[in-house]
């Protein structure tokens, strides 16, 4: 097998190298080895015109860390930006209207058309009718305060 990687041009090596990374990539979602197929496709182009393996090796090197110091926070922060709007998180901050009272037991609040078991964050009794904001949630109970 080595003896067939060896009689191929550095740039296939590099690209086939790229593709393998992509497959480990979707494989195990870190977004590290994207990182290092990013390294990997752009040196395939740059090995058109450096035929040299080991300044191609160092290229490589320096354009995998260039890429894990640069891109790889800014797709984990856009992943966790995603993350956070979906679930349970999109309710905090939201503005909801109490349809069952909100007693030291809990009670009912409607948000997005939605009924939720409610409870005050401080304690106080809330009316129905009134609106609150939702402060935080535990499992299915959203904690709200008085707007």
């Amino acid at each position: 097998m080595f003896v067939y990687l060896s009689s191929l041009p550095y740039w296939q090596i590099f690209a086939i190298s790229g593709i393998l990374l992509v497959i480990l990539e979707m494989l195990t979602p870190a977004m590290f080895f994207l990182n290092l197929a990013i390294a990997s496709f752009i040196t395939a182009v740059i090995s058109i015109y450096f035929p040299d393996w080991e300044t191609l090796s160092i290229i490589w090197v320096i354009l995998s860390l260039v890429c894990l110091v640069f891109f790889r926070p800014l797709m984990v922060k856009k992943g966790q930006a995603s993350a956070s709007v979906t679930g349970m998180g999109r309710y905090v901050g939201t503005r909801a209207k109490v349809i069952e009272d909100i007693t030291g037991d809990g009670g009912v609040v409607s948000v997005f058309d939605e009924r939720w078991n409610a409870k005050s964050i401080d304690g106080s009794s809330i009316t129905k009718g009134e609106y609150v904001i939702i402060e935080k949630n535990e499992d299915l109970v959203l904690f709200v305060r008085k707007e």
